[in-house]
């Protein structure tokens, strides 16, 4: 909860300024605040607060709200929180750094029933003086329902997460923000932040290596399983991933806000991306990671497919919806209403795909392949222009068959929210969660933010609302799904000293994951698999001890700016079985098991998946 439901708990801290007592903190009134002695002696840091909740009460967050007169002095920086059950003996859930900025910060922790919670502010965080101030304190409790699924608490990170991957195997996500934790328009070097699911813990790099400002870039994972970050700040400079970061060869185009994908050869196209480099003529070019080059391909112009954003080309090709498709064509779905075919062989082709049915130019909607045997795409929301604009809930259905013809557009039942700046995240069991955004398109604000996600049922082809989350999720938000079925979402603001900075993520456990009762399901294991590495048309075996099972593979996932062109999911029919064992044939066109990092899902007869295998389609 925000604030506190009893504004007279019993709160107590080190020092405070006549007129600012710490009781300002927790009055449910964000025009005051509680501010450490400056007059006539400062009092010296480190400051500290201890509020007494007055019984024992289950909280899983705390939440700081600095001054919000305008000032800055006395925003906590590095900090250390703690709680207790009897004011005596003290642990330690959080020792972080907050960013220098009037946004709220939320820090997440399991669930724990304490009465005490003592914060330490160990910095200023601009060092601008020995003082200490908060406009409110609050805690957060856990929701007990878990029919419509349960967020955990929220995740504080030292930056705020614009763009993100999830890394092959180890299942941790990698997020970045720019040369800044929290601004952009610099150069030569990226905050990062790495998300370790298996301790819950966020630990922190700035990557210098490659010189390269990685905000608003082009992301795909190649064929073994690499992050190609494209351009961005540094438009032209391309950084690479693997256990580490390193430089790769320069984009012929300098770009920001392309969209990129990795083709059936393994070879990633890139197109669009006028909001950084000169303005206009971004067209399509291909990078080949076997000689670390990229290529022009002068036969993929960008022009067919730029919307009529009102603030022209700097906006009308950006953040295409891409999708890798057989023999190394790339379908791009929009967001402008004409669709096209690009062709990445010799000096490449285009050729046009029609419209999008009834839609319009949908800047910053989604567009996800969640049945990539089918050709199968589901579009949804958007906005006509980048900037100020009112958003649709818009849903459509396109199906694609072999390059070059004209896909079938099926207009279907809108959202139930008008969306745009949100992500959407493929399921294991096949349906897409599409979760933040704002009904009217308007960077760097939370105006009019969606909270209340809602999952897609293909089988139905309708839309459910399900459990809301805590923190707006809109410009400059990411969302993926993880090795264990739940799904990450993090981020949004990047404006530097703003209030709508979001330096934090947070995870939501779908209803698949619960019984009837509200715990827990017992999960589905996967006891082997025969083989991790295959090729298109490759055969493997895994065996289950799960009840009716089904099985799915759902391509690892990366994210900036709404795209994500990497993941695609395919339902596996088994060709065989002989006790647990379940005999599988890959489709053999790698058009539509692109190369690349791939989990493996096995679902109960219950609805409930494993955590996944991971497997590698190689080229």
């Amino acid at each position: 909860m925000w604030g506190n439901a009893d504004f007279n708990l019993p709160v107590t801290a080190d020092s405070f300024q006549a007129g600012y007592p710490a009781t300002n903190a927790i009055d449910g009134n964000t025009a005051t605040f509680w501010h450490t002695e400056y007059d006539p002696t400062p009092a010296q840091l480190p400051h500290q607060v201890v509020i007494d909740l007055g019984k024992r009460t289950s909280i899983n967050g705390f939440n700081y709200l600095p001054r919000q007169d305008g000032y800055p002095n006395g925003n906590i920086g590095q900090y250390n929180l703690e709680l207790s059950t009897d004011n005596k003996n003290w642990n330690s859930v959080s020792q972080s750094t907050w960013l220098d900025d009037q946004s709220l910060k939320l820090v997440g922790f399991p669930t724990t029933t304490i009465r005490y919670i003592r914060l330490t502010a160990i910095t200023e965080a601009g060092g601008r003086g020995p003082w200490t101030s908060a406009a409110e304190f609050g805690i957060n409790q856990p929701s007990t329902n878990t029919n419509l699924g349960q967020w955990g608490p929220v995740i504080a990170f030292p930056l705020v997460p614009a763009a993100a991957f999830v890394v092959p195997n180890s299942g941790q996500v990698l997020t970045w923000s720019s040369f800044l934790p929290n601004g952009y328009n610099g150069n030569g070097n990226t905050y990062t932040a790495t998300y370790d699911p298996s301790s819950n813990s966020v630990s922190e790099l700035d990557v210098t290596t490659t010189n390269h400002d990685m905000f608003c870039p082009g992301i795909s994972l190649d064929a073994n399983g690499r992050a190609v970050v494209s351009g961005g700040d540094d438009a032209d400079t391309v950084s690479i991933f693997s256990n580490g970061w390193t430089g790769a060869g320069n984009l012929v185009i300098p770009r920001g806000y392309q969209s990129q994908v990795t083709c059936s050869d393994g070879r990633a196209f890139t197109i669009g991306g006028s909001w950084h480099g000169p303005i206009g003529g971004k067209g399509g070019e291909i990078y080949d990671p076997n000689t670390n080059s990229w290529t022009l391909l002068s036969g993929c112009p960008v022009d067919p497919m730029l919307t009529a954003d009102v603030e022209g080309e700097y906006r009308a090709d950006n953040h295409g919806w891409l999708f890798g498709w057989k023999n190394g064509y790339v379908f791009q779905a929009g967001p402008s209403i004409a669709m096209n075919w690009y062709g990445t062989s010799q000096s490449g082709s285009q050729s046009a795909a029609g419209n999008r049915a009834s839609d319009g130019d949908s800047m910053n909607g989604n567009a996800v392949m969640y049945d990539a045997v089918g050709g199968k795409i589901l579009t949804v929301g958007g906005a006509p222009d980048y900037d100020n604009s009112p958003a649709t809930s818009n849903a459509h259905i396109i199906t694609i068959g072999d390059p070059n013809t004209t896909p079938s557009v099926q207009t279907i039942g809108s959202m139930s929210y008008e969306r745009a700046f949100a992500n959407s995240v493929i399921l294991p069991d096949g349906t897409v969660m599409v979760t933040g955004g704002q009904s009217l398109a308007e960077p760097f604000t939370d105006t009019d933010a969606i909270l209340t996600p809602e999952i897609w049922n293909p089988a139905t082809s309708s839309f459910t609302t399900v459990a809301p989350h805590t923190v707006p999720r809109t410009y400059h938000s990411v969302a993926l799904l993880m090795l264990d079925g739940r799904v990450f979402t993090s981020g949004g603001g990047m404006c530097g000293d703003c209030s709508t900075n979001h330096a934090d993520g947070q995870i939501y456990s779908p209803a698949y994951l619960f019984n009837a009762n509200g715990k827990l399901a017992n999960r589905p294991s996967i006891n082997s698999v025969s083989s991790s590495t295959l090729k298109a048309g490759a055969t493997f075996t895994v065996r289950t001890g799960a009840n009716s099972p089904s099985f799915a593979i759902i391509r690892y996932g990366s994210a900036t700016h709404t795209i994500n062109t990497d993941q695609r999911r395919i339902a596996l029919t088994p060709t065989s079985t002989k006790g647990n064992a379940y005999a599988f044939q890959l489709p053999s066109d790698s058009g539509i098991v692109i190369p690349g990092y791939w989990m493996l899902f096995v679902i109960n007869g219950n609805g409930v998946p494993s955590v996944a295998s991971t497997i590698q389609i190689t080229t």
